[in-house]
């Protein structure tokens, strides 16, 4: 924030941020004949679009009162993008510019009263947001003066000619040290004391309390030559502080850390121990983390016996060693103490080995060690080379300059290679220790802190990126020889010297960072050859404007290895890639692993270290097509294909600049349920945030390893939240840190599962569950063909079990149960070629009226097809005892008691689905713990239980009886849902971006919250049956009783489930999809009606008109009709919302909006002389609603027509009324080329007008538009969508990512 004060002394409070799409309006009303003049007619979404820094400057009005846009190249064509540096050297040896420390202005407009303070202004931000940046240049013909404005900060340094004509151009600079200096650092006097303690105390007065009020003088006192204190000051004030010493408790990091990629921190010694013995085998693990921290202390977690993934966020791959860590740098002898030049040379390094770091994204590194080797930890015998940041503050004004302190520090300690900090995991990242790199600490680190390293080196700034030559290879080889993808990287190093391109003809890039003419860094860069998938499958919109961004400069990284030390430098490497490529966005993908270990990948892909530089990109849920039957409109194979399934991780020019925060709170997950997967996601998503520190807690690690494969059936009925696909398309093992273990206790005093002080854990659901029978536990051994199923790996286990037993030719199996998955189950086994007399389904008392399929017709179809197969079916039937109580394992017989008689059946397998409940191990926890349970873990309505460091959600949980809510527990939800707004709540306290967080009302604290998701079931049942169940959150009811009442609305049923093709919707009173009901024998598209769900009747093409008039003789077929295409978009809620937001906002200040009108009429506050629906016709004819209603369909069917099926829209007016009359057949029109819908039009005046305007006029009617609108706009209040939840609603704050481009009004539109 700043006051800026114009010439007639008006004053004006400001602010700066990063330009965002909707300025582009207020931007376009700055510009001047002027500016045109000086930067040239400038098209400004593009220029947005390719900027690595633009800046907006607004009042507290939300004015925008100035913004600048700046790139890495000179605009006017003087250079090219990949060469500018030796022109600007040869106008100016003086100036020591480089790709590092210069950008280039490309714009400025302002508020013309404010401009001399604005510009000022954004370029003291300019230079505060970029460390590294010396210089900013202008360039503009060499006949145009700068103006009273920007003359104020920038001087001439000369002239230089354009590359495409004869005119020149002028070239102006800016220096930092006229608007953001670095900090001049000298050693710490006494005097300096009273200066430093305001600062100090703003942070923090711990300290003072316990060591008094002059302990900060005291530190400075007793500085020696192992104890140093500086203070960084601004005209002769002291404005921050550091304390450095070189004790180091090496002994103890050992213990924690890995410093393995640091050899230790100490000086490289011949009798240092760094190979385990022989007989370590290291394997990879599909289910571990990368990241560069977070610890997965397993202190009181229960182990399998087979081998736990160990935490290596930043791991280090290596073949089998760890290389020594040979670096002779020579110490800094730089005079000027404030800062490093960027012309300061190191004398020749005598060996800069890369330290075998590297950073794997898909997996880390799991081991199998013998027992008495699992402890062993490399031994060092050199000095120590590292000394550390004792205490550090400074004032917030100059924070953006604490790395200044560095240079003078390491010259201190000259004998020391490495700076060390901790700080507690709790504490943000703040600018100085964002240029360190994180320490990854062991597994069974007991300390709270996480450990920062920097190195001397890193403090060069000669680093220098550049196109590959064949005399690198040298330096390569010794970069990456510890590295296992060091062949694949060696071999395309090798093809693009001989040739620049693959064999294939893809062009082929390789880049290398270079320091002290030795290579430190490599990329490999291949033409993204899929973008169409990408675009179709990804939500790369999120982040880029496609349109504005050609085919060629599209990137794909394979390889990126860089030296840690200099890893403060991965975004200016991905930068120059870019700048030099001239790409504009790179993209990264993480396949997933088979069981084998073996990555699905077409060509090799390095596990890059640049992972967490770059953002992920949430997959787009597609639509399935009915190929056959759209025929030409099909969407192209392009779009359609069935490629590998991969996540991507995206980069672009607008992100160069982009800070991300680092959150390192710790986060434990307990439970690989749908709850804790859709929190973990949320999480991962925030593209501005990154959690370095999530970690999950599940017996059999993530999910989604297809271990059943497709083809084969399912046990377990399908809740529709997540699949096999979609696992590896968020691939969140690149994010978390998977414990594959069992939670048995919680250390609430500790923090501990184990978790630090004061940071929340989530507890989900666990995977293992208990059927809850009786009321008295069984303590026995479980017999080995007694199975529970939770989860794949629980089926995984019963299908081995069937097959080496041979069950499916003399077996008999017992299912016990009343649950939808002892049908599928009956399904499954029947399916693997089990007798269905060897099956016997035992269904014990029920404890409620209502079943778990609730529709009789469904439950007829079922029942008729377990007596074709030939099931026996026991019904009221309560588990006795097994092998008549004389043994226990295995189960040879169970015995059953019915009000009639008991009976007894053979066992050779046995299925138990009763009612689910917490384990006794987990209960067990909870008890211990203190935390309230009450046959549910007790929670409020923001997830906490009484515990506020442990939040819970799920079907585990029931919500506190201050509520009398009993009947409402989150199994009454979608778990994916709750998962997410459990994110919602936990990001609240994390995400400086959001609003603050309020006390709700004293009233509404005793009210539950009540989400909207669907609530889904389906799967395989007896017969054959595909099965799907979508319904609203609700307490179950009779499906009878729901009908008996008064407000039930009505039911639309085709087909029946004789000939398996029942289909029932249900429509509410408000006329909305309620319900949805399918039993076929063929596959149908599931996920495609899952949409329908919440949608209006009229979305659905008028279908209970259509349906009263016998027109819907089959809901199958229907549904496969082009116009439905466009409601199971994952886009159509976009529009949806659009066009709600143009039918609520206002013409003139003084007019109601159409959907304020609306409202007065329902509410009869005013008079109408005609009916209200022609009314509203009339006025949304008469305003500006419908052009702007057109506008938003066009944009949508325009953006989208690679996925809608639509023909190929010409230019000019036949494109746009072509658009219409297909925008109103795709969002609920009629197709007026068939008779049946002709006849049908007679029956309504408004049909039969749309008709003759689309058939004789050929032009968009205002009576279609306005049906569009009142049939999707008017909503009664809108809603904030987020990707994953659909139609769910979004807390406030929570629906942003990076703000994606409006669409613009392309040529010929």
């Amino acid at each position: 924030m700043s006051v800026l004060t114009s010439p007639r002394g008006k004053v004006e409070v400001v602010h700066c941020r990063r330009t965002e799409s909707q300025d582009i309006y207020c931007i376009k009303n700055l510009i001047r004949k002027f500016t045109q003049k000086l930067f040239g007619n400038l098209n400004i979404i593009y220029l947005l679009e390719k900027a690595n820094l633009a800046i907006t400057l607004h009042n507290d009005q939300e004015e925008i009162m100035a913004q600048a846009t700046f790139l890495d190249y000179p605009n006017w064509n003087i250079a090219t993008q990949d060469n500018w540096v030796s022109v600007f050297r040869e106008l100016d040896s003086d100036i020591p510019c480089t790709p590092l420390n210069t950008l280039f202005m490309h714009l400025f407009v302002a508020v013309d009263e404010y401009s001399v303070g604005c510009c000022k202004e954004i370029i003291r931000t300019v230079f505060k947001a970029v460390l590294d940046l010396h210089f900013v240049f202008l360039i503009v013909p060499s006949c145009m003066s700068l103006g009273s404005t920007l003359i104020t900060v920038f001087s001439q340094v000369g002239y230089v000619p354009s590359l495409t004509n004869d005119e020149d151009f002028a070239v102006h600079v800016c220096h930092r040290h006229n608007h953001y200096p670095q900090l001049h650092i000298r050693k710490a006097r006494v005097e300096d004391h009273d200066d430093l303690m305001p600062i100090f105390l703003h942070h923090d007065t711990i300290l003072k309390e316990t060591y008094g009020e002059y302990f900060l003088a005291e530190l400075i006192e007793a500085q020696d030559e192992e104890n140093h204190a500086v203070v960084c000051e601004v005209e002769g004030v002291a404005v921050g502080f550091m304390s450095v010493c070189s004790q180091v408790n090496l002994e103890l990091l050992h213990k924690c850390f890995d410093l393995g990629p640091f050899h230790g921190l100490c000086v490289p010694h011949q009798d240092d121990i760094l190979e385990p013995p022989q007989e370590f085998s290291i394997h990879e693990s599909s289910d571990s983390k990368l990241e560069n921290s977070g610890e997965e202390s397993q202190k009181i977690v229960k182990e399998p016996q087979e081998a736990v993934s160990l935490e290596t966020r930043e791991s280090i791959q290596r073949k089998g060693t760890e290389a020594a860590v040979e670096e002779a740098l020579s110490p800094v002898t730089s005079e000027n103490t404030g800062e490093v030049e960027d012309s300061e040379k190191l004398s020749q390094v005598s060996s800069m080995v890369y330290m075998g770091y590297y950073i794997s994204h898909r997996s880390s590194l799991s081991l199998s060690l013998p027992e008495d080797a699992s402890s062993f930890r490399p031994i060092y015998k050199g000095a120590s080379a590292a000394f550390c940041i004792q205490l550090f503050f400074i004032d917030e004004k100059y924070e953006a300059r604490s790395l200044d302190f560095m240079n003078f520090v390491f010259h201190l300690f000259r004998d020391k290679d490495f700076c060390i900090v901790s700080v507690p995991h709790l504490t943000p990242e703040f600018v100085l220790i964002q240029s360190f790199v994180k320490v990854v600490p062991f597994n069974n680190c007991t300390l709270e802190q996480d450990l920062y390293v920097f190195h001397r080196a890193g403090l060069l700034k000669t680093i220098k990126i550049r196109l590959a030559t064949l005399s690198d290879t040298p330096g390569v080889e010794k970069l990456v020889s510890t590295l296992m993808p060091c062949k694949s990287i060696l071999e395309d190093l090798k093809q693009y010297n001989e040739a620049r391109r693959d064999p294939d003809g893809t062009p082929l890039q390789v880049f290398v960072a270079e320091v002290a003419e030795q290579v430190v860094g490599i990329a490999v860069i291949r033409n993204e050859m899929d973008i169409e998938y990408i675009r179709s499958h990804y939500n790369i919109e999120d982040f880029i404007y496609f349109n504005h961004h050609q085919r060629e400069e599209h990137g794909h990284l394979y390889h990126f290895v860089l030296n840690p030390i200099f890893r403060h430098y991965t975004k200016f490497f991905l930068k120059e890639i870019l700048r030099l490529g001239y790409r504009s966005c790179l993209y990264y993908p993480v396949y997933p692993q088979v069981k084998e270990g073996k990555v699905q990948s077409p060509k090799a892909h390095s596990l890059t270290s640049a992972l967490h530089y770059l953002v992920p990109v949430r997959p787009r849920r597609q639509i399935v097509y009915p190929l056959e039957k759209l025929g030409i409109n099909a969407p192209s194979k392009e779009v359609s294909k069935d490629a590998l399934s991969y996540a991507l991780n995206h980069t672009n020019r607008k992100l160069s600049l982009e800070p991300k925060i680092t959150v390192n709170a710790k986060i434990v997950v307990v439970g690989a349920s749908n709850v804790g997967i859709s929190f973990l996601e949320t999480l991962v998503f925030c593209s501005h945030l990154k959690f370095s520190n999530l970690t999950l807690i599940s017996t059999y690690g993530l999910p989604g390893k297809k271990l059943l494969g497709n083809e084969q059936r399912k046990f377990l009925a399908n809740d529709h939240c997540y699949n096999d696909r979609d696992h590896e398309l968020m691939s969140l093992c690149s994010w978390v840190n998977v414990v594959a273990a069992r939670m048995i206790a919680i250390d609430r005093a500790a923090k501990q599962v184990p978790c630090p002080t004061e940071v929340d854990i989530s507890l989900h659901p666990t995977n293992r569950e208990v059927s809850n029978s009786c009321l008295r536990r069984y303590t026995g051994p479980i017999p080995c063909n007694h199975f529970t199923l939770n989860d794949e790996e629980d089926c995984l286990r019963a299908l081995a079990w069937i097959k080496n037993n041979s069950i499916t030719t003399e077996g008999n199996v017992i299912i016990y149960g009343n649950s939808i998955d002892t049908y599928t189950t009956v399904e499954t086994l029947l399916n693997l070629g089990v007798r269905g007399s060897c099956i016997h389904l035992v269904q014990h008392p029920p404890t409620s009226i209502i079943t778990c399929i609730n529709d009789c017709a469904v439950e007829g179809a079922i029942e008729e097809a377990l007596q074709a197969a030939g099931v026996n079916v026991y019904r009221d039937a309560l588990l006795a005892q097994w092998n008549n109580g004389l043994y226990s394992d295995p189960i040879h017989t169970a015995s059953f008691t019915t009000p009639a008689k008991p009976f007894q059946l053979p066992c050779s397998m046995f299925f138990s689905f009763l009612e689910k409940n917490v384990d006794y191990e987990t209960f067990k926890a909870f008890n211990d713990a203190c935390l309230v349970y009450d046959g549910r873990l007790v929670i409020d309505s923001n997830f906490h239980t009484n515990d506020i460091a442990i939040r819970a959600a799920g079907p585990l949980t029931k919500f506190s009886n201050r509520y009398y809510s009993n009947e409402w527990t989150h199994s009454n939800f979608n778990s994916k849902e709750i998962g997410f707004q459990l994110a919602a709540a936990m990001l609240k306290l994390f995400d400086p971006t959001l609003e603050p967080v309020t006390e709700p009302p004293a009233d509404l604290d005793r009210l539950i919250p009540m989400y909207k998701g669907a609530k889904i079931k389906g799967g395989i049942l007896p017969g054959s049956y595909h099965y799907l169940h979508v319904s609203k959150p609700a307490i179950p009811t009779p499906l009878e009783v729901q009908r008996a009442q008064s407000d039930f609305g009505s039911e639309i049923v085709t087909g029946n489930v004789k000939n398996g093709n029942y289909f029932r919707i249900h429509i509410n009173k408000y006329r909305m999809v309620e319900t949805i009901t399918c039993l076929s024998k063929v596959p149908f598209p599931a996920s495609n009606y899952i949409r329908l769900f919440g949608q209006h009747e009229q979305a659905l093409n008028n279908l209970c008109a259509r349906y009263e008039d016998g027109l819907v003789p089959d809901l199958y077929s229907y549904f496969t009709e082009p116009w439905c295409m466009a409601l199971f978009h994952d886009r159509f809620i976009d529009l949806r919302k659009a066009l709600h937001q143009i039918l609520s906002s206002k013409e003139d200040k003084n007019l109601p909006s159409m959907e304020e009108l609306a409202r007065q009429i329902e509410d009869e506050e005013i008079n109408l002389p005609e009916k209200p629906r022609n009314y509203l016709k009339r006025v949304f004819q008469e305003t500006i609603y419908r052009p702007l209603v057109e506008k938003s369909i066009l944009d949508y069917l325009h953006y989208n027509h690679y996925h809608l099926p639509i023909k190929h829209m010409d230019s000019g007016t036949t494109a746009k009324v072509g658009a219409i009359v297909m925008t109103t057949q795709l969002l609920g029109g009629h197709s007026y080329l068939e008779a049946s819908d002709v006849n049908q039009q007679t029956k309504c005046p408004l049909r039969m007008k749309m008709h003759e305007a689309a058939q004789e006029e050929r032009k968009p009617t205002s009576l279609g538009c306005t049906r569009l609108a009142a049939r999707f706009g008017l909503w009664p209040t809108p809603l904030r969508i987020d990707p994953a939840l659909g139609d769910a609603e979004v807390p406030s704050g929570l629906d942003r990512t990076v703000p994606t481009m409006p669409i613009p009004e392309l040529p010929g539109t």
